[in-house]
This record gives C-alpha cells, structure tokens and sequence, in this order.
C-alpha cells in the first residue's frame, strides 16, 4: 500500500508523539536504545516499541526515549541504556518482553535486573 507525504508526515509526528521527546530537564530518566545497522537486524525496532509502549501503559512521564547509531558492541545488540540521576547501567541481547521487564523493575521499582546488564553478558 502506498503512503503519501501526508501520510508519513502523520506517522512520523505519532512516533515523535509516542517517543515522549522533550526537554530533559523534565527527565530524571533517559532510554538510549541502540538503533544502528546492526541493532536493527537484531530486533532493535520491537524492543524500542515495547519500551515506548510500556512506558504509555505507565503513564511514565519523567522518562525520555531516544535514539542512537551503533555503539560499536554488536554481538550484545539488541541493547540500550537506562540513565537515571546520572547513572547508566547498559542491558544487552534484549527481546521484547525483557525490555518490558526492565521498564517495570529498574524504570519502575529502581530494581537494575542484573542477569540482562553487559557485565554479566561479558563472565558467560
């Protein structure tokens, strides 16, 4: 089905919409998903929804969601970062549902799921 520039100008608005980008300084808690090459072919754009979309479920309006290019790790990716107050841990070889469980234990509750974090990726 062909989309006309009105059409993907409206996608385009509902995902900046849906993204919750705005002024960081409203933020205590920013989301940098992984979206480069490689993430991508990884399963980066699901993992990004299901982020997005817990995030609206919650109605979690101190939470920025962004993106990046590759970070040069891309046998961990899918992956992406949880900043809050200034501390980032990194979760890595993300799904779907393992995103929506960071969202609600670390986003959430404060609770870091150390299982899906680069640091245990890297003593297996």
């Amino acid at each position: 089905m062909k989309k006309s520039i009105a059409d993907l100008m409206k996608i385009r608005d509902e995902a900046l919409k849906n993204m919750q980008l705005r002024d960081q300084s409203e933020s205590n808690c920013r989301v940098v998903v992984g979206m480069g090459t490689c993430g991508i072919s990884a399963g980066a754009r699901p993992v990004l929804r299901a982020i997005i979309d817990e995030i609206n479920k919650r109605s979690l309006n101190n939470v920025q969601v962004v993106q990046t290019g590759c970070v040069g790790m891309c046998r961990f990716e899918p992956m992406f970062d949880v900043n809050i107050n200034d501390e980032k841990v990194t979760y890595v070889n993300m799904t779907s549902e393992k995103a929506r469980q960071v969202v609600v234990e670390h986003i959430v509750n404060k609770r870091v799921i150390r299982d899906y974090t680069i640091g245990k990726s890297e003593n297996e």
